[in-house]
Formats: C-alpha cells, sequence, structure tokens
C-alpha cells in the first residue's frame, strides 16, 4: 500500500498513456496539418520510420561512425551458440557484455552477461533478434536531447538528463534485500531483482561496498532521472552538433552516452554513445523528481513541436511521409514484437 501511494504521489510512475493525454490532441493537430497519422518518419530519414518504432539498433549504430560506440554484433533469433562463439572471437568481445534486443522496449530484456553459460541461456530464451556489445567502462551516463531543423548549419542541445542508477550502499548489518526495501524506487523493482539475483538478495553488503544492480540508466528499471540542463554551454552543443552532423540523415533525437569526467566530454573525450534514440525520443529530464506534471507536458509539448516541424521540412525536400496502410502494418508488427519483449 505504501508503494501504492507513492506511485500515485509521484507522477513519474504514472502509465505512460495518462502523462501523455494532452499530447494525444497535439499529435492529431499536427497529424491534421500533415495529412498524415505518421508524418514522424521523415524526421530522421537514415531511420526506419524515422526512429519511432520498429527501429533496428543495429542499423542505427551502423549510422554512427565507429570510434563513437562500443563494439557490437547482431545475433539473429536462433543462432546456434558456436556461431555466436565466432562471432565473440573475431569482435573481441569480452565479458562482461551487454545484450539486448535489436528492437527494443524501454530497457526491457538488456541484460548484462558475465559468462558463456549466461550467453547461452540469455540466446536460448529470446525469440527475438538481439545485439551484444563491450560493456561501456565509464561511469557515468546522461541523456543529451539534439534537435536541428534541416536548414541550419549548427543544432542545439534541448535538455540533459542525468541518470542515477540503482545501486545499493553496504552498512556491514543489512542485507540487499533490505536496502533495497529502505527506497521506495528501488522497492518498486523488487520483483524483476529477486528473479535476476535470487537468494544473493538476502547477503550482506560489507560497510561502504556499493553494489550497482542494474548497470545501465534507465528509468523503467529503477533509475533515477535529474535534470541537468543546465549545463548547457556553447562548449556542449559544439561538440554534441559536430557529433551528430556526422550521423546521416539524423535531425531529432536523445543520444544516451556513458563518459568518464564532464570537462572531457565537454571537449569529444573520454565518453562513448550508448544508443542514439530518433522520433521516439522522450525529453526524459522531464522525470526529474523536482518537476511537476505541467512542467512535463510543456517539454514534450515542445519537443514533439520540433519533431513537427523538422518532418514537414524534410517532407517538402522530397522524404515522403508513411501511407495509412504501412503505417498501420509497422504499428501491428510493433505491439507483436512488443509482446515478445514483455514476455521475455
Amino acid at each position: 500500500m505504501k508503494l501504492f501511494i507513492h506511485k500515485i504521489m509521484h507522477w513519474e510512475y504514472w502509465p505512460f498513456q495518462l502523462v501523455y493525454i494532452p499530447i494525444y490532441f497535439q499529435w492529431g493537430y499536427y497529424a491534421l496539418k500533415a495529412k498524415s497519422l505518421f508524418f514522424f518518419n521523415s524526421c530522421n530519414p537514415s531511420m526506419r520510420n524515422g526512429g519511432f518504432f520498429m527501429d533496428s539498433k543495429k542499423q542505427i549504430y551502423d549510422l554512427i561512425p565507429p570510434q563513437y560506440y562500443p563494439t557490437t554484433r547482431f545475433i539473429r533469433c536462433q543462432t546456434p551458440m558456436a556461431q555466436i562463439e565466432e562471432e565473440l572471437k573475431q569482435s573481441g568481445i569480452q565479458f562482461p557484455l551487454i545484450a539486448k534486443p535489436d528492437i527494443g522496449l524501454r530497457g526491457s530484456a538488456v541484460k548484462k552477461i558475465n559468462t558463456l553459460a549466461e550467453l547461452e541461456h540469455y540466446a536460448s530464451k529470446a525469440n527475438f533478434n538481439f545485439i551484444i556489445q563491450n560493456v561501456i567502462p565509464y561511469p557515468n551516463e546522461v541523456g543529451i536531447f539534439y534537435v536541428r531543423y534541416p536548414h541550419e548549419i549548427k543544432g542545439r542541445v534541448t535538455g540533459i538528463v542525468a541518470k542515477e542508477f540503482l545501486a545499493v550502499k553496504g552498512d556491514g548489518k543489512a542485507t540487499i534485500c533490505q536496502l533495497i526495501h529502505a527506497n521506495p524506487r528501488y522497492a518498486l523493482q523488487y520483483k524483476a531483482l529477486y528473479k535476476e539475483y535470487g537468494s544473493y538478495l538476502e547477503t550482506v553488503l560489507p560497510k561502504g561496498e556499493i553494489l550497482n544492480l542494474v548497470p545501465y540508466g534507465n528509468h523503467a528499471r529503477g533509475a533515477k532521472f535529474l535534470d541537468f540542463s543546465y549545463l548547457i554551454d556553447d562548449e556542449l552543443t559544439a561538440t554534441i552538433d559536430a557529433v551528430c552532423k556526422q550521423i546521416n540523415g539524423f535531425y531529432f533525437g536523445r543520444l544516451d552516452v556513458m563518459y568518464s569526467r564532464w570537462e572531457l566530454l565537454k571537449k569529444g573525450e573520454e565518453f562513448a554513445i550508448v544508443e542514439l534514440n530518433g522520433a521516439a525520443s522522450e525529453p526524459t529530464h522531464i522525470y526529474d523528481p523536482s518537476h511537476s506534471i505541467f512542467f512535463a507536458w510543456k517539454e514534450l509539448a515542445r519537443h514533439i513541436k520540433y519533431m513537427f516541424e523538422i518532418s514537414m521540412q524534410n517532407n517538402r525536400h522530397g522524404h515522403a511521409f508513411l501511407s495509412y496502410y504501412k503505417g498501420m502494418r509497422q504499428y501491428r508488427l510493433h505491439k507483436l514484437h512488443t509482446k515478445k519483449i514483455v514476455n521475455f
């Protein structure tokens, strides 16, 4: 009951469909102006469906210069384990590694894999294509929202979200389970954590030891999001703009980035792109617990407007909108794929 009340009192836990109610009306207005429900696909012409749904992570990685992201390999569903091992050898990907669906869903089915046996178990369960990649060695993660209109020489950073991982700190007395339940944000993830860690959660952590239970900054997996947009400056904008302009056909979306130190990130040093998200990107700095739902609606509306205007410009330059038939077909495929990921 305490957790239920906590979710009610903190809008960041509300269902997606509820939070987006005002945005549906804005979307409808833009769809009427564009004469297309699926105007978003021309937002990022190089991405499948503009990066809104059914977009392949591997295909998006292939758009990015390789020095900016970890070594990554695509694994087709039901690939024999011997072939996967050969991919590991040829690529140089080392354990621990990250495995995640090639077409993702808000961090679902993303796993840190420590051994060959764990990878074999993941591959045997996965009824979807997935990718494997080296773990990025940097300790910090941010999401940086980037926008550039097709006619503009320079783009802009419109929001930054910092991510606190779901990690507990030992006191030498409490079990990991007790440390989880001491924090409502973590307690909401207990069922998922128990499935992954089982009886290990009864371990007592030594005093001062920090255990990162979910080593990726995903809000749905318990990470805390903080609005760091106040850190936007000319140096960071120039660096992000230089990177994004090397990604052909990319105008709107969020870069999830891991880095060593902020000063080096601003210079374009010691960072790596975890993922590049297209038209479906949220300005995730809205999920900072200090922000109201009204702030969230304002920021969502602002970014949807950017996406619409960019889509319209690209459409005038020859990038056609999805037809209703093709768009609905992609949406149905998205729903089917979502069921696979959720049931993993």
